[in-house]
């Protein structure tokens, strides 16, 4: 029995343990990258990008995206976005948004655009939530509908996000009081469930 246990445990270390020679440091990339030593940022995130952290693949993917201590390289930008964001990644949702509004290494389109865009305005990142009222503003991706505009401009305003608040304004101009008093219940009902199903 005791030697039984003295095996479970050595396969408990062996599968959970990290290697320092195979596995990054998160936070020492971070230092590195923000000193511009962006080689070392790579070395302490390619490992943990590559045994599945998001932060390091939403990391990696800046990279990438911007082209800093590697080649700019949009699709492989794109590959780290896209593994980070499915694990729930809101920045990483946001920037791949992006990458389907331009269409940076994708065929752009709108509508994934917004797909990733309410995925990550859901956790309450103000900035995608002032995206999707502008997607509402202009119909890309979306009907055009100046009650949804204002209700995620209000959102993302009443998030301290500042841009949102003048796009909230300029639309306010153009609607009825009915239509604005229902983009103003929407935006408290949203904000009630979390952002979810908004």
């Amino acid at each position: 029995m005791k030697r039984n246990l003295s095996t479970f445990l050595l396969l408990v270390l062996v599968l959970f343990a990290r290697d320092p020679a195979v596995s990054g440091d998160l936070a020492e990339g971070v230092a590195a990258a923000q000193r511009g030593d962006f080689a070392t940022a790579l070395r302490e995130w390619k490992p943990l990008a590559e045994q599945g952290d998001p932060s390091a693949q939403y990391n990696l993917g800046i990279m990438h995206d911007n082209g800093r201590g590697v080649p700019q390289d949009y699709k492989t930008a794109i590959k780290w976005y896209t593994l980070s964001a499915g694990q729930g990644h809101a920045k990483a949702q946001y920037n791949l948004g992006w990458m389907y509004k331009d269409g940076h290494g994708v065929f752009q389109d709108d509508k994934i655009a917004v797909k990733w865009w309410k995925l990550s305005a859901q956790q309450g990142l103000g900035k995608a939530q002032y995206n999707l009222g502008w997607m509402y503003k202009d119909g890309h991706g979306v009907l055009r509908d100046n009650i949804y505009t204002h209700m995620w401009f209000n959102i993302a305003a009443s998030l301290g996000y500042k841009k949102a608040v003048k796009g909230r304004d300029i639309i306010a101009k153009r609607m009825t009081s009915s239509q604005l008093k229902k983009a103003q219940d929407l935006a408290m009902q949203c904000v009630k469930k979390k952002y979810k199903s908004c």
